[in-house]
């Protein structure tokens, strides 16, 4: 990698949500809504819900704070792949960096019929409605969410460390919330596979362990989980 994406480590995270009438959604319309029915002919399983993206975001006072608004998963989705056409608006996220007792981190590899099929990364979500609470954003709660929901493990399986690790790469924020494993790395795999093939359209296809560097997927893996991989595993 020629440079790698900026990262902070912040005590917590602040962001508010707002309302925001937002003009690309208005203005790309009819671009949104013809890319949204090639990528549903393509994956029949993707669902047009209530997502979050994010505005004006900053650390400060070791907190990452911020804005956030709601829209149409159709409009974030096309927000990503027309090259993040707003430039002032940020696809913020948290994921759960999972690492076993013996090091080694576990990364889920995204299944065919998601909109981010073959990727591999730690369990993470987009930001929905069910996560404001109070009218703040609760990144630790959505965490935890998708990490029950992908992988099967609850919150008496692991010990989150304090603190946030962000890393900012393009449009994308990335909070990723260290977390040890209390189970053994070949019990916890035995656990998530076991969920895995229970579900019956899972959103993980399998598990990948990075124990160093080598384990490393270039071609698969996000530049930010590169960035932070090769920070952990120096």
């Amino acid at each position: 990698m020629s440079s790698l994406p900026r990262i902070e480590t912040v005590d917590a995270i602040d962001i508010h949500v707002e309302p925001y009438d937002w003009p690309f959604a208005h203005e790309r319309a009819r671009d949104i809504d013809a890319h949204w029915r090639e990528l549903r002919a393509a994956r029949p399983h993707l669902f047009n819900g209530r997502v979050f993206l994010f505005r004006d975001m900053q650390i400060k006072d070791a907190r990452l704070i911020g804005l956030c608004f709601e829209v149409d998963f159709k409009a974030f989705i096309a927000q990503r792949d027309f090259g993040f056409a707003d430039k002032q608006v940020f696809n913020c996220f948290a994921q759960g960096a999972l690492r076993a007792p013996d090091g080694a981190f576990l990364l889920g590899e995204m299944g065919v019929h998601t909109a981010n099929a073959g990727r591999i990364y730690f369990p993470a979500g987009t930001p929905e409605p069910n996560d404001a609470i109070g009218g703040r954003i609760d990144l630790d709660g959505s965490v935890m969410r998708e990490l029950t929901e992908e992988t099967g493990l609850h919150a008496g399986d692991i010990v989150p460390d304090p603190g946030w690790s962000i890393i900012f790469d393009r449009q994308m924020i990335a909070c990723l919330k260290p977390m040890r494993l209390k189970l053994e790395r070949a019990t916890a795999l035995a656990r998530v596979a076991n969920h895995i093939a229970s579900e019956k359209h899972p959103e993980l296809a399998r598990i990948h362990v990075a124990a160093s560097r080598d384990d490393i997927a270039a071609e698969r893996m996000p530049f930010f989980i590169q960035a932070y991989l090769m920070r952990e595993l120096a």
